[in-house]
C-alpha cells in the first residue's frame, strides 16, 4: 500500500488537484501493479517562499508550478519498475492534469510491512503473515 504525499502550488484549483491525484494513482497501478483500491494520497500546497528549488538542476528547466510526489511504500520493486513508475507518472500527470513533465519531482521512501499500521492499531505485518495450522 503506497502512501503518497503530493505538494502542489497553492493556486492549483480543486479540479486540478483531483486530476493530479488520479494521474498519480493510475501511474502507480500501471507502473508497479498497485491494486486499484489502494488510493492514499495526502495533498498539501505551498506558496512562493515555502518551497525553494533550483530551476535548472540536472539540466531540467522547471517553472514555478513544480509538483512534488513523495511515495512511501514497502521495499521490493526493481529499478526497472521504478523507472516505469516515474515515466508513467510524468506521462499521466501531463495527459490528465496538464503538469509539464519537467515540473514533476518524485522520490520514494521504502520500508517493510512491519513499518505500517493501516487500521485498528494493528501492525500491517499481521496481514501478510499466514497463521500456522492448529496442533
Amino acid at each position: 500500500m503506497p502512501f503518497v504525499h503530493t505538494h502542489v502550488p497553492r493556486q492549483t484549483p480543486l479540479s486540478g488537484r483531483e486530476a493530479i491525484v488520479q494521474a498519480i494513482h493510475q501511474a502507480l497501478v500501471e507502473g508497479i501493479g498497485m491494486p486499484q483500491d489502494e488510493l492514499f494520497n495526502m495533498v498539501s500546497d505551498y506558496v512562493p517562499g515555502q518551497f525553494a528549488f533550483s530551476r535548472s538542476f540536472n539540466g531540467v528547466m522547471r517553472s514555478d508550478a513544480v509538483v512534488v510526489v513523495e511515495i512511501t511504500m514497502r521495499r521490493g520493486r526493481s529499478d526497472a519498475m521504478k523507472r516505469a513508475l516515474y515515466a508513467a507518472m510524468a506521462r499521466k500527470l501531463h495527459a490528465m492534469a496538464g503538469v509539464a513533465p519537467a515540473d514533476v519531482f518524485i522520490f520514494l521512501h521504502e520500508n517493510d510491512h512491519s513499518d505500517w499500521s493501516v487500521g485498528h492499531g494493528r501492525c500491517a505485518m499481521a496481514l501478510v503473515q499466514q497463521p500456522g495450522a492448529p496442533d
